[in-house]
């Protein structure tokens, strides 16, 4: 079971963020070449969102180091994190692209689970609202 209300469950969260951003940052721009042919999408639009997510893990994992992580900044990250869902599903309709199944399948399942990551944060970010801590700080 989740706590929600842990102190520490909006870190992790930033954390697991972190961890998914830079692997996926990596996968991206060192596997762009082999992942082209699998998907059906283009290595150079796959290099560019591997290089985008790797200073994003490193904030993200700076935030999720802090003891109290700013408002602001995981409200920024929410908003990072739903505009790359948006853009996700833009991408797959404007015709841009025109990925296979499996590369359809690679940016909704990205999509959902970078959707996912801004829930729980928002999750964490409104329990900080609750805790005391949060409303001295």
């Amino acid at each position: 079971m989740i706590n929600v209300q842990s102190p520490l469950f909006l870190r992790r969260v930033l954390l697991a963020d972190a961890a998914a951003g830079a692997a996926s940052g990596l996968l991206l721009l060192l596997g762009a070449g082999m992942l082209e042919g699998l998907l059906n999408l283009p290595a150079a639009l796959l290099q560019a969102a591997g290089a985008s997510l790797l200073p994003l893990a490193a904030f993200l994992a700076w935030l999720g180091t802090r003891k109290a992580p700013s408002r602001a900044a995981v409200w920024a990250v929410i908003a990072v994190n739903a505009m790359w869902v948006v853009e996700s599903f833009y991408l797959l309709l404007s015709g841009w692209v025109a990925p296979n199944a499996a590369g359809q399948a690679f940016i909704v399942v990205q999509a959902l689970a970078v959707a996912v990551l801004a829930e729980l944060e928002y999750f964490g970010l409104r329990e900080l609202r609750k805790s005391p801590a949060a409303a001295a700080g």
